[in-house]
């Protein structure tokens, strides 16, 4: 990073630091940072509680709890010049443990947050404020819509590798690289977007959307050959001495089972059977059209 000299016309090389070095703390002072300024993770954020522990049968505590303005619950977890391996996993947790919390759940821990202000401030008038409506009109971590955004100077490839599977699986998981810069006595950060990067971000989205439409696609597919063979292999043997016809055929996964035995050279006999309708075919398949169209009129 370059600090640009106007009255020069030169630019400065600004050096790169750790927070280490810096003797900054993660809680102390990264944490108050993102807390006291969450725009900075590019969007407006309203955060609600620092270090929730409001878990059952846990002791973990959460570094920052935010709400987005889609009324999405925001976990923001806050390492300082390295990940560790076990972020993912740790972030994972929170959020599956905030995807049960109610409307007035998390307006309580929004109200515990501004009490401990002393600012007298109350939840649902701040809450019908962010969302620009009244508080009885506002939806709140409605289903599986439950957010993940990870801070840190240095992220780990076992980290970045499981983030990016995760998204294939519309989890919406953020990676923010935090970097302190020093020139002479001034200190400056930066907070970039990393995973997935913001000009990308609404295309991963959507084709992490696009996989899961095929992936459901293709199971409910399987689960329709698994009912098909089942169906075949049930009807069959009720027509066994009953009909010349399908007495050498086989279940098949195909929502349509066709057979000789008709009696006319040339010709098969189908059953079809969808979800909505069943029905008969015969196929007289002759090279010769006029015998063909002889068979239809006789028969």
């Amino acid at each position: 990073m370059y600090l640009i000299d106007t009255n020069t016309n030169r630019i400065k090389n600004l050096t790169k630091k750790t927070f280490t070095e810096l003797g900054f703390k993660e809680r102390q002072h990264l944490q108050e940072w993102i807390a006291n300024k969450p725009e900075a993770l590019g969007e407006e954020l309203l955060i609600i509680q620092k270090e929730f522990d409001g878990f059952n049968d846990t002791n973990e505590r959460l570094d920052l709890l935010a709400l987005d303005k889609d009324g999405n619950i925001v976990v923001i977890e806050n390492k300082l010049d390295d990940t560790g391996r076990d972020v993912t996993w740790q972030v994972l947790k929170y959020a599956s443990y905030c995807s049960t919390l109610s409307k007035e759940q998390i307006k309580n821990i929004y109200q515990s947050y501004l009490d401990k202000s002393g600012l007298g401030e109350n939840a649902t008038e701040k809450l019908a404020t962010f969302y620009n409506q009244e508080y009885d009109e506002i939806q709140i971590n409605k289903g599986n819509t439950q957010r993940m955004v990870l801070v840190a100077a240095n992220f780990r490839k076992e980290v970045t590798s499981t983030v990016l599977w995760l998204m294939n699986y519309k989890l919406r998981i953020q990676c923010f690289r935090a970097t302190p810069f020093a020139l002479d006595e001034q200190l400056f950060l930066t907070l970039e977007q990393i995973i997935p990067t913001k000009d990308t971000e609404d295309f991963i989205i959507s084709m992490a959307g696009k996989t899961q439409d095929e992936i459901t696609t293709q199971e409910n597919l399987k689960s329709r050959h698994h009912v098909r063979f089942d169906f075949w292999t049930k009807i069959l043997p009720k027509l066994k001495g009953k009909t010349p016809i399908f007495q050498n055929s086989s279940p098949t996964k195909d929502h349509w089972l066709s057979a000789g035995g008709t009696g006319i050279s040339g010709a098969r006999y189908s059953m079809i059977i969808t979800k909505s309708y069943a029905g008969v075919q015969l196929e007289f398949g002759r090279a010769n059209k006029d015998e063909n169209k002889n068979y239809l009129t006789s028969y």
